[in-house]
């Protein structure tokens, strides 16, 4: 089993780290080619493609300026405390225990616009390069075309060496989703080639429902966020392995609901 998360706009650069593991980024070097197209990037065009501030505007654009490498511990922090939005406050990995860490390289994967794909304990530098941002490069127009044959690789590789059945648990958001071509994925497994060599795989998108003010069931998209990260921490720290298990979900008052949920898109409401 494999879990997807998007990463986080916010990002907590001074807590204590909770753990002394690290590891490096698998595509680094490609996250260099992205910061060498930005670092060309006045601030006002900054502010245009990214719908930002001047202030972050130009504070992204020091740290484009200032990226360097080889990553350490010194110049760098694990992808997994760092970010800190919503879906990290909902999976709170600081409180992961060794074993905890341990399952989560085996079988977390943070999508990113800057760095592809990222383990938990990837260092990272700070950064903003959102996935749906349309900056032309060398292979296409936008993101999307630089990283998703890439991901998509990587995606099948990591899901063939993880734990359990051979199921993506797709609790990214569409934007970032979109770097991975999961419908491919997901057609080679119903085709039957699930056996080949990282290809094929189940994948479920579970989807977090809460009332709205006229008492409509409907996705909120603070409450799905935090709720999506509560799903990747329990499934880490309970050891889920298959897509039926992923149904016995039952924290911040989401449950499992039969009735409006199809196979790949289990739906799970705030029944309190």
């Amino acid at each position: 089993m494999l879990i997807l998360v998007s990463p986080a706009k916010s990002l907590d650069l001074e807590s204590p780290l909770t753990t002394r593991r690290s590891t490096l980024p698998r595509y680094l070097d490609q996250a260099e080619i992205l910061i060498e197209i930005m670092r060309t990037k006045p601030v006002a065009e900054l502010r245009r493609l990214m719908g930002i501030s001047e202030e972050l505007a130009v504070l992204n654009a020091d740290r484009y300026r200032d990226f360097q490498t080889p990553f350490t511990p010194a110049n760098a922090r694990p992808a997994a405390l760092t970010f800190n939005g919503a879906v990290y406050q909902g999976m709170a990995p600081r409180t992961f225990d060794q074993r905890d860490w341990t399952e989560a390289g085996k079988t977390l994967r943070i999508l990113s616009g800057l760095y592809g794909i990222l383990r938990p304990l990837d260092l990272i530098q700070p950064y903003r390069l959102e996935m749906g941002i349309k900056v032309a490069n060398d292979r296409g127009p936008d993101l999307y075309s630089f990283w998703r044959p890439r991901l998509t690789r990587a995606v099948a590789e990591d899901l063939a060496c993880s734990p359990g059945a051979r199921v993506i648990v797709n609790l990214a958001s569409a934007e970032y989703a979109g770097g991975v071509d999961l419908t491919g994925l997901s057609q080679r497994f119903a085709a039957g080639n699930a056996g080949e060599p990282g290809f094929g795989a189940r994948v479920v998108s579970p989807r977090f429902e809460d009332r709205d003010q006229s008492g409509r069931w409907k996705v909120i998209s603070f409450a799905a966020k935090r709720a999506r990260g509560l799903m990747a921490g329990w499934l880490v720290r309970e050891r889920v392995r298959s897509a039926r298990g992923v149904t016995r979900f039952s924290l911040g008052g989401y449950r499992y609901c039969p009735e409006p949920s199809t196979a790949g898109v289990p739906v799970f409401r705030q029944l309190g």
